[in-house]
Order: structure tokens, then C-alpha cells, then sequence
């Protein structure tokens, strides 16, 4: 009895921690890419947290699309909160090992908000269809109980739609010698790989979670905007069209930005093992810092109103 109670204790094996690593090949010159990623975080942080105030400072911004606007900065700050730590650590200490649980913690939030983020563009493209399509209900339709309701819908989904991956992992035996992660953070298709056990119900659940979240949403904002693009052409004024796809070019830039590498990510992950480690790497890195440091710079850009909010902002600041 005591003979069987060890060897089955013996035979499931979780490691304490894992070893994270940062740029493969770039190992030399970390401390010069940890200046570019630390100036690519403060400019995220910085950007969003501008938009955050500059909205919330300036009551003729308090519309439906600015609020939208602000779950989205919401969101590229917790994206960006959940890999700096072990990034920095990773480029400026050395410091590569994170704890199993702690993994596990970081993994949830960091495709919670990419789940959450997903869901805010694709209830911006419901917003600009209701205001292009319909802009006389524009303000009866997104009223503030209904973005409230939104908000929390968003956060529900996300939620109930992850919850069950660190549960999931917990369940799996790991080799004790496949302890080393692909990248300075936990995601959930690499950490499963370290498993020497069954991963079916992990790989039909992940492909679950990115077909019901990103999948779906990227279809939905793609016949938004087909139905966008109908009701802009059978305006008489090619001015008005003009007019109408304006008000949706930084959403469209958006919605690229973060797509876009989403795609990639998940296609790497699953068809791309021959390829350098680096590539890996880079695009992942691409996903997770790129859209919150580009975010902030599209809207600032194309949007008069939050340009001049920010603009506020910091002459506010400079007088304090």
C-alpha cells in the first residue's frame, strides 16, 4: 500500500517553477533591448493613462464612443501591467524563473485582457455602425445603462471563457526536464507543452476559447463593417462619405493593430515548430506591446477632440 502511494506521488510531477527566457540569440545585448522595452511600457502607460484623463476631464467627451475609448486604454494598461514585470526582470536582471501558480495567475490575465480587448473593438464597431447607420437613435440606443451593461457582459465573458484553463494545467503531469517557457511571460499554448501527459482537452478548449472570443468578434467586425461600408455608399454626397469613413479610420487602425498579430500568434503556435525561435519571440512580443504604445497615438492622431484633451492635460500639469 505504502509502495503504491509513492510511486503514483513520485509519477505526477509539477515543477515549482519555470524558467522564462527573454530574446533567443539576443541574449548578449539584453540590457540595451530592455532600454527599447522599457520606453515602449512608460510610452503605454503614459499614452493610455493621458487618454483616461484627458476623457474623464472633459465633459463634452462623455459619449458613447469616448467611453468605449476608455475600456480600450482600460484594457492595453492591464495588458501591459501583466507582462512588464517578468519582462524587465527577465531583460534587465537575468531573473528567469517564475513560480508554477504565479504562471499560472499571469497566464489567466494576460489572455483575459486579450479577450477583454477583442470585445471593446468589436463593441466600437457596433458603435460607429449605430452612429453611421442610424445616427438619429444614435444617443436613445448607447445609452449609459446600456454601455454599463456592455462593460459588464465584456468582463463576464472573458471570465467564464478562461477561468478554466489554470484548472485545466493543474490537472497535467510535467516533465521534470521541460521546465523552459518560449518567452519572458506564460502563455497557454506554451506552458501546455511542457506537459508529458494528454493535452488533447487543452488544445480543443484553447482552439474553443479563440474561436468563441477573437474568431467571433473579428467576423462580427468585419459584417459591421460591411454594413458600414453599404450605408456609406448610398449616401448622395460623396462628401458625406467622406465624412461617415472618417469617423471610422482609427477604430479600423485599431482593430488591425491588434488582429493582426493575434493571428499570427496563434498561427505560430500551431503550425510554425520549424521556425527560429526568435520568430517566436518577436511576434508574440509584437501582440502584447505593440497595440497599447500604438492605441493611444492612432486616436491622438485622427481625433481632433482627444488630441486636444491631452493637450489640455499636460499644459494642466506643466501650470501645477
Amino acid at each position: 500500500m505504502f509502495f503504491s502511494w509513492s510511486f503514483a506521488n513520485i509519477s505526477f510531477f509539477q515543477p515549482h517553477a519555470f524558467l522564462m527566457i527573454g530574446i533567443p540569440g539576443l541574449e548578449a545585448i539584453h540590457g540595451w533591448i530592455s532600454i527599447l522595452f522599457s520606453s515602449m511600457y512608460t510610452a503605454a502607460l503614459t499614452g493610455n493613462c493621458l487618454i483616461l484623463l484627458a476623457l474623464t476631464r472633459t465633459p463634452s467627451l462623455h459619449q458613447p464612443m469616448y467611453y468605449f475609448l476608455s475600456m480600450l486604454a482600460l484594457t492595453d494598461m492591464g495588458l501591459t501591467l501583466a507582462t512588464m514585470p517578468t519582462t524587465l526582470a527577465v531583460l534587465w536582471f537575468d531573473h528567469r524563473l517564475i513560480g508554477f501558480d504565479t504562471c499560472l495567475v499571469q497566464m489567466f490575465f494576460l489572455h483575459f485582457f486579450s479577450v477583454v480587448e477583442s470585445s471593446v473593438l468589436l463593441a466600437m464597431s457596433f458603435d460607429r455602425f449605430v452612429a453611421i447607420s442610424n445616427p438619429l437613435r444614435y444617443a436613445s440606443v448607447l445609452t449609459n445603462n446600456v454601455i454599463i451593461r456592455i462593460g459588464l457582459a465584456i468582463v463576464a465573458r472573458a471570465t467564464v471563457s478562461l477561468f478554466p484553463l489554470p484548472f485545466l494545467l493543474k490537472r497535467l503531469n510535467f516533465c521534470p526536464g521541460k521546465i523552459l517557457l518560449s518567452h519572458s511571460f506564460c502563455f497557454h499554448a506554451d506552458v501546455m507543452k511542457r506537459a508529458c501527459a494528454d493535452i488533447t482537452v487543452n488544445i480543443i478548449y484553447g482552439l474553443y476559447v479563440v474561436l468563441s472570443t477573437v474568431g467571433f468578434d473579428s467576423l462580427l467586425i468585419v459584417l459591421s463593417y460591411t454594413l458600414i461600408l453599404h450605408t456609406v455608399m448610398s449616401l448622395a454626397s460623396p462628401r458625406e462619405r467622406i465624412r461617415a469613413l472618417n469617423t471610422c479610420v482609427s477604430h479600423i487602425l485599431a482593430v488591425l493593430v491588434f488582429f493582426i498579430p493575434v493571428i499570427g500568434v496563434s498561427m505560430i503556435h500551431r503550425f510554425g515548430r520549424h521556425l527560429p525561435p526568435i520568430v517566436h519571440a518577436l511576434v508574440a512580443y509584437v501582440y502584447l506591446v505593440v497595440p497599447p504604445v500604438l492605441n493611444p497615438i492612432i486616436y491622438s492622431v485622427k481625433s481632433k477632440p482627444i488630441r486636444e484633451a491631452m493637450l489640455r492635460v499636460l499644459s494642466e500639469k506643466r501650470k501645477g
